[in-house]
């Protein structure tokens, strides 16, 4: 997250709360990719 900061491309608190609750619950990295990739397609394609 620091590095966002540091690049000006700061986490929205939804992102933040998003890879929070990765750590929480502990997903493993491919769901968590799984997760992130459906997310951003749609936005891809507009």
């Amino acid at each position: 997250m620091r590095s966002q900061e540091i690049e000006g491309n700061p986490l929205s608190p939804e992102d933040v709360a998003m890879f929070e609750m990765f750590e929480r619950e502990a997903w493993p990295h491919d769901r968590r990719l799984a997760h992130i990739l459906a997310a951003v397609t749609p936005l891809a394609a507009e």
